[in-house]
């Protein structure tokens, strides 16, 4: 009776996978973000955390895109790509606005929940009640008189048409980039790069009809002198987690990332301001290159030249 009995340890306990939240609820300094815009499929994380940034920030506060190219590690290109992704859904709206001193501005207005309505109808009006007098009795509501019986209803009832919200803003896609010259090899080669990101990507499948929808937005990239792995990067580089709609969204960074054609020789050549600049010429006699506004001989083939009579 008095030996030891020996039992097995306890089972470890399983350890849950994923994301363990610790909150602590905040009580001063906070913004409150839907689920809308925090789990948001079609955007990028830079465009959602930069409408998180803008909805938290004081009204009247500079949300331009140098401003915030200055305050992040994000370049402007990509500050105004994402820019771009809120106002096309709706988180954001701009527009140009003439003060009355002559300056024209950009208006930014952040929208929290894109749709909703803007103002609630307005209460009914309480009734005032004069100090030192009573309160009027309510008057009771007259009995309604009976009413005969009705006819059955018919069978088939007319169905409400629902008409969407006034407030509510659906804002067009922009329009797909278009080349110049859409040539049978330039369409060919737009194909063959869209239909090769799945081998990248395999969030990137796209139907036969989806190629040849998006292929003269490609086809711009390419006739812009932007080589295959510019337009691979692109179009396949840092994809949202849970692709739903592949197409929208490379028709998306097919349109907003759009590089411009390449400047010429002319456009690159170095400005020189308040300096004439003398052209270059070859001696007649020596081939030697000197400086005159015109053709002849150099300094030594002009003091060699017989002087005339």
């Amino acid at each position: 009776m008095g030996t030891q009995q020996i039992t097995a340890p306890p089972c470890a306990q399983p350890v849950a996978s994923g994301v363990i939240h610790s909150n602590v609820r905040h009580t001063a300094g906070f913004t409150v973000i839907g689920n809308h815009l925090a789990q948001h499929r079609g955007l990028s994380l830079v465009a959602i955390g930069l409408a998180v940034h803008i909805q938290s920030l004081p009204a009247g506060a500079k949300v331009g895109i140098k401003h915030l190219a200055g305050r992040f590690p994000e370049s402007e290109t990509r500050i105004a790509a994402a820019l771009r992704e809120l106002e096309a859904v709706g988180y954001l709206h701009r527009s140009r606005v003439r003060l009355a001193d002559g300056r024209i501005v950009t208006r930014t207005v952040s929208f929290n929940q894109p749709g909703a309505e803007a103002a609630a109808a307005p209460a009914a009006p309480r009734p005032r009640v004069v100090r030192g007098t009573a309160a009027p009795e309510p008057v009771p509501a007259p009995t309604p008189a009976p009413q005969p019986p009705c006819a059955p209803a018919p069978e088939h009832q007319p169905q409400a048409v629902l008409v969407p919200s006034p407030t509510a803003r659906t804002v067009p896609p922009p329009p797909l980039p278009q080349p110049q010259a859409l040539t049978p090899e330039l369409q060919r080669t737009a194909a063959a790069i869209l239909a090769d990101l799945r081998r990248h990507a395999p969030q990137l499948v796209l139907s036969a009809a989806d190629i040849e929808m998006l292929a003269p937005g490609v086809a711009t990239w390419l006739e812009r002198d932007a080589d295959l792995e510019t337009v691979r990067h692109a179009l396949s580089h840092d994809l949202p987690v849970r692709l739903k709609h592949p197409a929208k969204l490379l028709r998306h960074r097919i349109t907003a990332l759009l590089p411009p054609p390449l400047p010429g020789t002319l456009e690159l050549a170095p400005v020189r301001l308040g300096v004439i600049v003398i052209p270059l010429q070859n001696c007649d006699r020596c081939d030697r290159a000197f400086r005159s506004r015109h053709p002849g001989h150099c300094r030594d083939c002009r003091t060699d030249l017989p002087t005339a009579a």
